[in-house]
This record gives structure tokens, sequence and C-alpha cells, in this order.
């Protein structure tokens, strides 16, 4: 995967595209995006085209091009708004925990957990692992800087009101990413992680240690 300077900040407008909610007026966008994902939830990526998803939104082929792009194009904007939905479910799951270490525990918990379960990328990636794996890997650049960054931007903010010393948070949070990441293309594990308790239990003993590393 490549990537800028180790601890770079992703631009702004690359961070506002990957997490930031989409438009609120541009529902033809969403209502594209809204037929991809059940294009390619129902029949999966190797059996879809852009013409299907334009037939299941009831507009052109051309009008898909124009607001989204091409197949591939399809495929990383229907993740990476659900990447979006991710940082809401994971920022609802921990706001409420006072720590930066609780919130590090439940945060990844909670975001395995949805990954797995999801019905796009978790099911794409038991039907389709050989075509979802690029996505997830070497053309998923700007969903990985924004997935780090996001986490980097939790975790100074946490410095700030818990008055911990003041380091650049950018390693841990790759290092999260990486890791979560991992665990879903690879599942097959020394690693128990089969329930919520025991990713608890992962995420104080390996990951946890790296915030006063």
């Amino acid at each position: 995967m490549a990537v800028q300077d180790k601890r770079a900040r992703p631009d702004a407008s690359l961070f506002d595209r990957a997490l930031a909610p989409a438009p609120p007026e541009d529902a033809l966008r969403e209502k594209i995006l809204d037929a991809a994902r059940e294009q390619f939830m129902t029949f999966g990526l190797r059996r879809s085209t852009v013409d299907d998803v334009a037939k299941r939104a009831r507009v052109s082929r051309v009008t898909v091009y124009r607001r989204i792009g091409n197949k591939d194009q399809l495929v990383q904007e229907c993740l990476l708004r659900e990447y979006r939905r991710f940082v809401t479910e994971v920022d609802e799951a921990v706001s409420a925990l006072p720590t930066m270490e609780e919130r590090m525990v439940e945060g990844f918990v909670v975001l395995l957990r949805h990954i797995r379960d999801h019905p796009l990328i978790g099911g794409l990636m038991r039907l389709e692992p050989e075509l979802m794996l690029p996505y997830l890997t070497v053309d998923s650049g700007p969903s990985f800087l924004a997935m780090r960054e996001y986490l980097a931007a939790r975790l100074r903010h946490a410095q700030r009101t818990e008055g911990r010393p003041d380091r650049d948070p950018t390693p841990v949070a790759e290092l999260m990413v990486r890791i979560t990441v991992s665990f879903l293309l690879n599942p097959v594990s020394c690693f128990e992680l089969d329930d919520d308790d025991q990713s608890r239990t992962f995420v104080r003993r390996y990951l946890v240690p790296l915030l006063d590393s």
C-alpha cells in the first residue's frame, strides 16, 4: 500500500471526502449508491455491472458515470459510505466512556464486530475474497488514510482532555487500522477473537500498552 509519510496528515479534502457525511441535497448520488449497495450484496461484484446499478437506481448509465464513475469507483464509494457509518456507530458506542483506554477497547470491539457481520463488506469477503482484497489493501489508500486520521484525531483529543503526554498518536492509530484489517482478511489466528470479551482481552493486553510506548 503506497501511502504518504507515516506521520503525515492526509489533506483535508481526502479526510472530508472519506468520513464526512454526504451532502443532504445530493439525493441522486445517494440513490445510486443505495442501488449499488443492494446490487453488490445481492449478486456480488463479479456478476454486477454499471448497467445493473443504473437499472436498479432507475437512472441512465451515463448518469452513474457522471455522478459516481466506473464500477471500481462505485465499489470504493460504497465502501467509503459504510466507513462513515462505522465511524458514527463507534463514536456512539464509546462517547460516554471516561478514559482513552476504555474507548480504545470498546471501539476496537465494535468496529471488528460490525465489519465481520456487515452484509456488504463482511458478506463480500466471505463470498468473493479475491475481488474484495484489492479494495482493502493495494487500492485502499484513501480509506486507509482517512480511518487512520480519524483514530489519530480521537487519540489527540484524549491526550488533551486527560492530560497525557503530547505524543504523536498516528503510529498507534495506524497499527490499530492495520490490525483490524488483517483480522478481517485472515481470521485464522492464535488470538481468540470469537466474541466481544475475547476481543476486549486482546486489546487490553496488546493494544492499550501502545498508548504509552
